[in-house]
């Protein structure tokens, strides 16, 4: 869905985001599922996440499942 049909919520992004803009930013929804979206392109599409699927990957990430990937 594109992020501009999300209008009135909050995006957010890391504070260990890249100065350049290379990052993703979150939002609650209504709803409360997770909006998703590339910071670089804040019109482009927004993917939709449940909580537990969110969940399931920040948790997977504090245990380092996805380490290989940035390195």
């Amino acid at each position: 869905m594109p992020a501009s049909q999300l209008p009135g919520i909050s995006w957010r992004k890391s504070r260990h985001s890249n100065p350049d803009g290379s990052c993703l930013e979150v939002a609650e929804l209504i709803d409360g599922n997770i909006a998703v979206r590339n910071s670089r392109h804040p019109e482009g599409p927004a993917l939709i996440y449940t909580p537990a699927e969110i969940a399931a990957f920040v948790l997977g990430a504090k245990d380092g499942e996805f380490d290989d990937l940035i390195g």
